[in-house]
């Protein structure tokens, strides 16, 4: 098991320089923004404003602290918070970011359109994850059978049997 920590990682400004980024993963590894084939992130949303756009790329979203609305240029308003279930949008989607309860702390998959596809799950606690995960996240403090004690927002490489309030990320070439 590996465990990734956001403490762990080093920051970034986002693509519009709107925010800033920690990428927990991606392909091939040290790719930029515009050359990634899927990256795996977390990201710091601090004010209210737009989306960074990411042409070709299916995205999924979720909130790990804090809440927020995402308004799409497109039409629709979503709410998002630390239990909605995850979200996932065109990363050319025109969306701006309104803050409900501060700052929020969110997790992002991306995948390059034809060229990989991916599925975030929110799971239960005691439910296995899918087959073919190759990340979990965890979405509130959690304590793994071993005894290992996990911050929310923690990334692993784990047993999916553990009993933890989790995200799956399943990623494939396609």
């Amino acid at each position: 098991m590996r465990l990734i920590r956001r403490d762990d990682l080093t920051a970034q400004p986002w693509k519009n320089g709107g925010g800033r980024t920690w990428e927990i993963a991606a392909s091939p590894e040290g790719a930029g923004f515009d050359a990634f084939g899927w990256r795996v992130s977390m990201a710091e949303v601090a004010a209210d404003g737009p989306f960074s756009a990411f042409a070709g790329i299916d995205r999924t979203l979720s909130v790990l602290s804090g809440a927020m609305l995402l308004d799409f240029a497109a039409g629709g308003t979503v709410a998002l918070d630390a239990v909605a279930p995850p979200l996932a949008f065109p990363g050319e989607a025109a969306v701006q970011a309104r803050l409900v309860q501060g700052p929020v702390i969110d997790f992002n998959v991306m995948t390059r359109r034809g060229a990989f596809g991916h599925r975030v799950t929110a799971l239960r606690t005691g439910e296995a994850a899918p087959q073919g995960t190759m990340l979990l996240i965890a979405r509130a403090e959690s304590t793994l059978d071993s005894g290992l004690a996990l911050a929310h927002g923690t990334v692993l490489r784990a047993d999916p049997q553990e009993d933890l309030a989790l995200l799956a990320v399943g990623l494939r070439a396609l």
